[in-house]
């Protein structure tokens, strides 16, 4: 028998899937998946059950129906695409420029759920191709929902990696306004104007919260400090990636700088201006490479680094910087020390420590707390302590003066965690018409 003939025997096709998909359910850890064995036999063997009940079965030459062929191969592509993305990887787009100069807006990414382990749908009734809003609408259904449940990755969230998850605040959204941050707004605005002007409140599983990508630069047990806007963990300097870039107070002779050499040196031009009174750009984002380049320009007269005190500029204030209470006298660029939970550690808990730790024991880890004159009420029962369920991170954007990340908002937690950037196979910058908007020398960069 040749090898042709080897492969299209039905009993070495039945053989390859059915072993295929017993290490898939191994993986996925639950063995009456193992049931699934009887339609692989019956599909290649018996042929009994017409599965694919949507497909017509000719007879021997018998003229195949155009329309049914299509409708076919469309539920075949939207099962296997919808596979690929649950257990393997996921397209994505990057809307800002957060994470600049490492990753741009309009980079087109696939990421990598196998890096971390893929999550079990935790909303599983969802339109297909759709995340969580579909003609305005939500696209998913609550009916039914599953707990959280993460399959064996390669490995952890490390230092350093740039990661893509879900939007902790994301939770709760403004109808009329789901990209901002609705628990920022209800701080500054009160929760009945927000509503009366951007509402009604729109309630989201975490699953199905906007996905945002960051770099994380502290892991559970760590501690954190920003000092002059430089990252140090557990007392040690972090290192600085090459695509971090803070705002420089950029002065010149008193002219502009000639936009195309902006655009060779790397500088997102849209988050520029001029100020003719200083002279200058108040707030240039360059990176410490691009830094050195600016220097030589003939018309550049010094380069400062924008420096965050407290009071924090406008439109930061204690109510933007997390913990969002006026005792922590934080800002983007002088944070911390702040200690990152991790899972079975236990704190304890104070008046004045509570606002670190509040919306994790109350909203990612369910419990009830109050508080009652001193006492700490959790569950019923006034308590000193707590011990964490799960582990939590801290992410940045690399583009530290215009990111709204962990020191907006907080802790990041391990639920939330999608997958790690692995490669981008597309860019595209909006500001610059075709074909000149199409980066070509990010296609295909691995991450």
């Amino acid at each position: 028998m040749g090898l042709r003939e080897i492969i299209r025997n039905k009993w070495v096709k039945m053989v390859f899937w059915a072993v295929l998909y017993t290490l898939w359910v191994i993986w996925l850890g639950n063995l009456w998946w193992l049931f699934g064995l009887v339609v692989i036999f019956d599909l290649f063997i018996t042929k009994k059950v017409h599965w694919a009940f949507w497909k017509k079965r000719y007879k021997e030459g018998e003229k195949h129906d155009v329309w049914n062929d299509w409708l076919d191969a469309i539920i075949f592509a939207v099962i296997v695409v919808t596979f690929i993305n649950i257990f393997f990887f996921q397209a994505f787009k990057i809307p800002s420029s957060s994470m600049e100069s490492t990753l741009y807006t309009g980079d087109h990414l696939f990421v990598s759920k196998l890096s971390y382990g893929p999550r079990i749908p935790e909303t599983p009734l969802t339109i297909p191709f759709t995340h969580n809003v579909i003609f305005g609408r939500e696209s998913y259904s609550t009916l039914i929902h599953n707990d959280y449940r993460r399959l064996k990755g390669f490995r952890d969230v490390k230092r350093g990696d740039c990661v893509v998850f879900n939007f902790p605040h994301g939770d709760t959204v403004l109808r009329r306004a789901p990209a901002d941050d609705y628990y920022y707004i209800e701080r500054t605005v009160g929760k009945e104007y927000a509503v009366k002007n951007f509402g009604p409140l729109v309630v989201r599983p975490a699953d199905k919260t906007d996905h945002y990508v960051k770099r994380c630069v502290a892991v559970p047990g760590d501690t954190l400090l920003v000092s002059d806007g430089q990252v140090f963990i557990n007392s040690e300097k972090q290192e600085v990636w090459p695509g971090v870039q803070y705002t420089y107070c950029v002065k010149t002779t008193g002219q502009r700088i000639n936009g195309k050499n902006l655009q060779k040196l790397g500088v997102n031009t849209e988050e520029l201006f001029f100020d003719a009174s200083l002279p200058g750009y108040p707030m240039m984002p360059l990176t410490a490479g691009m830094l050195e380049k600016l220097k030589d320009f003939s018309n550049v007269v010094e380069a400062t680094r924008n420096i965050d005190e407290y009071p924090p500029d406008y439109p930061d204030s204690y109510l933007a910087i997390f913990p969002f209470s006026e005792d922590y006298r934080w800002t983007r660029d002088s944070f911390g020390p702040l200690w990152i939970p991790s899972k079975g550690a236990t704190v304890d808990l104070t008046q004045e420590n509570l606002p670190l730790y509040r919306r994790i024991i109350s909203v990612y880890e369910g419990n009830d707390l109050r508080t009652e004159g001193e006492d700490i009420i959790i569950n019923g029962n006034v308590t000193k302590t707590y011990t964490f369920k799960q582990d939590y991170y801290f992410m940045m954007g690399d583009n530290r003066h215009n990111s709204l990340d962990s020191r907006y908002w907080g802790f990041v937690p391990e639920d939330h965690i999608v997958g790690r950037p692995s490669l981008i196979w597309l860019s595209t910058d909006r500001s610059r018409k075709f074909p000149a908007n199409i980066r070509w020398g990010r296609f295909f960069k691995f991450l």
